[in-house]
């Protein structure tokens, strides 16, 4: 049901490509349906590229989940929402992605660096 009402308010964009055959990509994926993830920021900090996930529990239930993604990472960290490091939040990065583990509607933000 979140997933739906997401796509109802947040109508997709169609942009014309030159083929039509263009191949199917996303930046991210996650593998738990329970898990929506909210926000991607984009920025540069200290000379590097870096990109700010927000995701979310949305069933009230705990659950691991995956998050892979296509860019190529430096490092992945967790942070609060103000963009702040955690303390202990540096997040391996594994073949599967990063893993991440939730609690009911528990919010995580992850920043990550990108490598060059």
């Amino acid at each position: 049901m979140i997933q739906q009402a997401y796509n109802f308010n947040f109508l997709l964009h169609v942009v014309l490509a030159s083929c039509a055959q263009c191949p199917a990509w996303s930046a991210f994926s996650i593998s738990s349906p329970v898990i929506m993830l909210e926000t991607v920021i984009r920025e540069i900090k200290d000379r590097y590229e870096t990109v700010v996930v927000w995701l979310y529990e949305t069933h009230g239930s705990t659950v691991t989940a995956w998050l892979h993604t296509t860019l190529p990472l430096k490092e992945a960290m967790l942070c609060d929402l103000l963009e702040r490091l955690a303390v202990q939040g540096r997040l391996p990065l594994e073949p599967r992605g990063l893993r991440l583990s939730f609690t009911p509607f528990r919010v995580l933000s992850i920043l990550l660096v990108q490598s060059h």
